[in-house]
C-alpha cells in the first residue's frame, strides 16, 4: 500500500471515531427522558415554561403508544417539541438480526444505543404469544449449561430496553401471527434480580393502564436463585410469577453446574421462596433441565419431589439445549418419563416443556449473540 493510500484511509478512520465522538458527546449532553417519572418531567416542564398536563401526554406517547421520537408527539406544539429535543431523547433499541425458526419461534438481535447487542424471543403456540426478553447485556452468574453464562456482563439493560423488546416482539406476533401478545417471561440473557429496580420498573410500564396495560399474571421472572433478592420480592408485594432454575435438588449436585448455589444454598433458597410465598400467595415454578447421566435418575426425582414438599410450586421439566461450549446432553426419552412419572405419582404438578427454536440458537439457555456479532 502506498503512503498516500495509507494517509487517505487513515484520515477516513480518523473522520468516522472523531464523528462518533461527536455524535456520543452530543448524546450525553441530552438525558433518557425514560429515566424521568411523570412528576419530575411536570416539574421540569413548569421550570421552562410549560404547562404541567403536558407531562402526562409526554408519557402517553411514550409509555402507551411506544414513541420513539418526539416529532410522532403531534398533540404538542412544535415549540413543546422542539424544546423536548433539544434537553432530553429516547434510548430505543433496533433489530440488528431476524431469524425464524422452522417451528415458528422468531429470534431478534436487538441494538442497544450503544451498540451493544441482546437477544429476544418470540415463542408462538396454539394458546399463546410469549415474548422471552433479556434484562442483561451478558451475565455474571457462569452456569454451565447456559450460553449466556460464557459471555462477560457488560451492564444491566435500562427499564425502557426491556420495554423495547417487549414492544417489538408484540410486533411480530402481530405481523407474523396475527395473534396479540399474551405472555412474558424473563428468561433471556442475563439475572433479572441483579437488575431488580429496572426489572420492577419494566413491569410497572407494561402493566400499567398508562402503559401497555398487561396482567402481571402473564409475567414470570426467572431468577437462578439470589436469596435476599427473592424475599425483597415478597416485601415489594410483586404480582408477577417467580421461576427459580432449579437443575439439581442438592447442594453438591447444583454447585457444579450454578456456582451461585455456593453462597445461596438450597436451605437458603427454600427459606426465601416460603417468605416469597407468604407475602405474595403466588405458588413457585421450578425449572428443571434435564441432563443425561448427571441429574435425571429416580434418586434425582426423589430430591426434587422432596424440595418441592418444602416449598408450594410447579415442576417445568425443560429439555436439555445443546451449546458449543458444555458437553451436557439431553437425557433420553424414556428416563424423562420415568422422572416425570415419578413426580406425578406423588401429587407434584409436572409439565414437560419441550425446546422451541433450537435449529437458530433460539432455545432456553442458547441465548449468546453468535449470529449477530
Amino acid at each position: 500500500m502506498s503512503f498516500s493510500n495509507f494517509a487517505h484511509k487513515s484520515s477516513k478512520s480518523f473522520t468516522r471515531r472523531t464523528n462518533r465522538k461527536k455524535i456520543m458527546i452530543e448524546i450525553n449532553k441530552r438525558q433518557d427522558i425514560r429515566k424521568m417519572d411523570v412528576e419530575q418531567l411536570k416539574s421540569w416542564l413548569a421550570t421552562h415554561g410549560e404547562k404541567g398536563f403536558r407531562a402526562k401526554q409526554v408519557f402517553e406517547w411514550i409509555w402507551k403508544k411506544s414513541a420513539h421520537s418526539f416529532d410522532e408527539m403531534t398533540n404538542l406544539s412544535l415549540a413543546t417539541r422542539q424544546l423536548l429535543n433539544e434537553h432530553f431523547l429516547i434510548h430505543s433499541l433496533d433489530i440488528a438480526k431476524q431469524q425464524q425458526s422452522n417451528d415458528g419461534t422468531i429470534k431478534s438481535a436487538f441494538k442497544l444505543f450503544d451498540g451493544n447487542l441482546v437477544e429476544g424471543v418470540l415463542i408462538p403456540a396454539a394458546d399463546r404469544m410469549t415474548a422471552c426478553v433479556s434484562s442483561q447485556v451478558g451475565c455474571s452468574l457462569t452456569c454451565k449449561f447456559c450460553a449466556t453464562g460464557y459471555m462477560d456482563r457488560k451492564r444491566n439493560l435500562e427499564a425502557g430496553e426491556i420495554y423495547d423488546q417487549v414492544v417489538a416482539i408484540a410486533r411480530q406476533a402481530e405481523g407474523s401471527f396475527k395473534a396479540p401478545l399474551t405472555n412474558i417471561v424473563y428468561m433471556g440473557m442475563g439475572e433479572p434480580l441483579l437488575n431488580y429496580a429496572n426489572v420492577l420498573e419494566s413491569i410497572a410500564h407494561i402493566t400499567s393502564p398508562e402503559g401497555l396495560n398487561m396482567s402481571p399474571r402473564r409475567i414470570t421472572v426467572s431468577t437462578a436463585g439470589i436469596a435476599k433478592m427473592i424475599k425483597k420480592l415478597g416485601d415489594d408485594e410483586v404480582k408477577f410469577r417467580l421461576a427459580l432454575s432449579l437443575h439439581a435438588a442438592n447442594d453438591e449436585k447444583r454447585n457444579q453446574i450454578m456456582p451461585i448455589n455456593e453462597s445461596n444454598s438450597l436451605d437458603n433458597l427454600a427459606e426465601a421462596l416460603n417468605y416469597f410465598y407468604k407475602k405474595t400467595g403466588n405458588r413457585i415454578t421450578f425449572e428443571y433441565i434435564v441432563f443425561n447421566n448427571f441429574n435425571d435418575t429416580l434418586q434425582d426425582a426423589k430430591e426434587l419431589w422432596e424440595f418441592t414438599k418444602r416449598v408450594p410450586g410447579r415442576v417445568n421439566i425443560i429439555e436439555y439445549n445443546p451449546i458449543a461450549e458444555a458437553d451436557f446432553k439431553n437425557t433420553e426419552a424414556d428416563r424423562l418419563d420415568k422422572f416425570a412419572a415419578y413426580l406425578e405419582d406423588r401429587g407434584v404438578s409436572v409439565h414437560v416443556r419441550r425446546s422451541r427454536g433450537k435449529d437458530i440458537d433460539a432455545a432456553c439457555g442458547q441465548l449468546a449473540n453468535k449470529e449477530a456479532a
